[in-house]
């Protein structure tokens, strides 16, 4: 039995998960996401719910790990970024990545629609599969 903590061991290598929809982790925190996350988890829609910039959430990190991570994957799927919150990082790096964006396939919904729930109204997307 070994002392270390389970958090220190390596994570096995093994074939990339692919899903129609991943929520990126923890508000998109740099925390824990990074290029190896979207190496691994290759999904046609990532949702990217950060709005807390004190936090670095979302961050633009995780923004350019996505990028990082798309150009490895060998095939040009097409893949969808939904922003539940219109903030100045995702406003900044789709501005300064667009280029890039175009290349590696990747197109970044804004949302045209608003929802009201129990006095509250908020933008929200359709997602059909």
């Amino acid at each position: 039995a070994s002392n270390s903590p389970k958090s220190s061991l390596p994570v096995p290598m093994g074939p990339p998960v692919y899903v129609d929809l991943a929520y990126i982790p923890n508000h998109c925190s740099g925390k824990n996401t990074d290029p190896e996350f979207f190496k691994r988890v290759r999904a046609s829609y990532y949702v990217v719910s950060g709005n807390d910039a004190a936090n670095g959430e979302p961050s633009r990190t995780v923004l350019d790990a996505l990028l990082e991570g798309k150009s490895q994957w060998g095939e040009n799927l097409q893949v969808t970024l939904i922003p539940t919150h219109d903030t100045e990082v995702t406003r900044e790096w789709y501005q300064q990545t667009h280029e890039k964006q175009q290349e590696l396939n990747i197109m970044v919904l804004a949302s045209s629609s608003t929802v009201v729930m129990q006095d509250e109204s908020f933008p929200a997307c359709k997602i059909e599969f």
